[in-house]
C-alpha cells in the first residue's frame, strides 16, 4: 500500500522516527551479546581469554580505527593503511566534546552515522517505491541485518553507508554536485567507496537522453558527480605516496592470506565455498556460500524493480566482495550494496514473512556478535 511522502522537516522527523526503534534495538542486542559473551567465558571458558572480549566495541578492525584516531598512521604498521582516514579524522573534532577522548568520539560517530544511514534509507525507499511499508522494512533490515553488528562497533562502515545513500538521493534528484561531494568523502571513508563512480556514470549517462540538459553547466555538474569518488581515493593514495613512498600500499597489504588474499575468479571462489559447506572442513567459510546465493537472488529483484544505477552498484560491489581469496567479512562488504535491503523489503510483503525474517535477523545478529566477541568470526 502506498502512502504520500512527507516533505521538509516533517519528512525528516518521520525518517528518523521510523529508524530510531530498530536502531536502538540493534544496539541493545549487540551490547547484550558482549555481556553474554564475557559471562559465558567467565563461567565455562577454557584457555586464553579472547582478545576481542577485552576490546569490546573496539574489537577487530575497530582497534585499528581507534589507534589511527588517537595516534595517526605514523607509528602503526603498514597494515593500518587499509583503513581509510575519513572516520578517524572526524573523531578528532568531536573529541573536544568528550574531553579529548577520540575513542568515545569514534563510537558516537559510528552509531550516529548508523541512525542517519537508516533514516536516509527510509527516505530513499519512499522516493523510489512510494510505499511506506517497504521503506519501514528497509530501515529495520538496515539495523538488524546480521552483519550490521559492525555498525555498532567503532568501524567506518556506518559513516560510509550514510554517505553512499546520501549520494544516491542526490543522484536520483539530479543534484550532481552534491552527489560528487558525498562520493568524495565516501571514498575517503572506505576503499569500496570508489565503486560509487559506477552509479554516477549510469545516472549521468541517463541524463544525456534529455536534449534540454546539454549545456556546459550541466556537463560540469555530471562530471563532478562522476569524479567525486575517484578523487577521494586519489587524495588518500597521494598522501600515502608522499608519506610512505608507495601509493598502492592500502591495497597491496590486503593481499596477505590472513586478510583478503589475492584476487580470484568469483565463480571459482563460490565453488570452493560450496565445498567448505558440504565437507564441513571450514563450515564458517561455507556459510559465505549460503549468503552469496541469497544476495545474488536479491540482485535479481534489484534488477527487476529498481533503476539501473542500483543494479550496477549492487552487482559491482558483490563482484568485488566475491573476488577475494579470503571471504571473511563478506557479509559486511555485501551490506555496502544497500539496494539488497530494498530488495529484501520488497519480497517480504506478507506480515508473517516479515516477522519471521526480522526474528531470524535479530537472532543471527546476536549469534554473529557472540562469535565475533569470542574471536571466531570476523565482522
Amino acid at each position: 500500500m502506498s502512502s504520500p511522502q512527507l516533505r521538509g522537516r516533517d519528512g525528516v522527523v518521520r525518517d528518523f522516527a521510523v529508524a530510531a526503534v530498530p536502531w536502538a534495538i540493534a544496539r541493545v542486542l549487540v551490547v547484550a551479546s558482549l555481556a553474554l559473551s564475557r559471562h559465558l567465558f567467565d563461567e565455562v571458558g577454557r584457555g586464553e581469554r579472547p582478545v576481542q572480549l577485552g576490546q569490546g566495541l573496539f574489537a577487530w578492525d575497530a582497534a585499528y580505527y581507534r589507534a589511527i584516531a588517537e595516534h595517526g598512521y605514523g607509528d602503526l604498521p603498514k597494515a593500518a593503511l587499509r583503513f581509510f582516514p575519513r572516520v578517524p579524522l572526524m573523531s578528532r573534532a568531536p573529541a573536544f566534546v568528550f574531553l579529548g577522548n577520540e575513542a568515545v568520539a569514534l563510537i558516537v560517530i559510528a552509531n550516529v552515522s548508523a541512525l542517519v544511514f537508516a533514516a536516509l534509507l527510509h527516505r530513499l525507499a519512499l522516493v523510489e517505491t512510494g510505499d511506506a511499508h517497504v521503506a519501514r522494512r528497509a530501515a529495520w533490515y538496515a539495523a538488524l541485518f546480521p552483519a550490521a553488528s559492525a555498525l555498532v562497533l567503532g568501524y567506518a562502515d556506518a559513516t560510509a553507508l550514510a554517505l553512499t545513500v546520501g549520494m544516491f538521493l542526490a543522484l536520483r534528484s539530479r543534484r550532481f554536485v552534491t552527489a560528487g561531494v558525498l562520493g568524495y568523502f565516501a571514498a575517503l571513508a572506505r576503499p569500496l567507496g570508489v565503486l560509487l563512480v559506477v552509479p554516477a556514470l549510469v545516472e549521468a549517462a541517463r541524463e544525456l537522453r534529455s536534449p534540454g540538459d546539454r549545456t556546459a553547466g550541466a556537463w560540469v555538474r555530471r562530471i563532478a558527480a562522476v569524479a567525486g569518488p575517484p578523487l577521494g581515493l586519489i587524495t588518500f593514495l597521494a598522501w600515502v605516496e608522499h608519506t610512505r613512498g608507495d601509493a598502492f600500499l592500502p591495497f597491496s597489504v590486503q593481499k596477505r592470506a590472513s586478510l583478503r588474499g589475492d584476487f580470484v575468479d568469483p565463480a571459482t571462489r563460490l565453488v570452493d565455498a560450496l565445498r567448505d559447506l558440504i565437507h564441513g572442513d571450514r563450515f564458517g567459510s561455507g556459510l559465505h556460500f549460503v549468503w552469496a546465493v541469497m544476495f545474488l537472488a536479491l540482485l535479481v529483484v534489484v534488477w527487476r524493480r529498481l533503476a539501473a544505477s542500483y543494479t550496477a552498484f549492487t552487482a559491482v560491489t558483490l563482484l568485488v566482495a566475491l573476488s577475494a581469496e579470503n571471504l571473511d567479512s563478506f557479509e559486511r562488504y555485501a551490506l555496502g550494496a544497500f539496494p539488497l535491503l530494498f530488495a529484501l523489503a520488497i519480497v517480504t510483503r506478507r506480515d508473517v514473512v516479515e516477522r519471521a525474517v526480522l526474528t531470524l535477523a535479530a537472532g543471527a545478529l546476536v549469534g554473529y556478535s557472540v562469535l565475533a566477541f569470542f574471536g571466531v568470526s570476523v565482522p
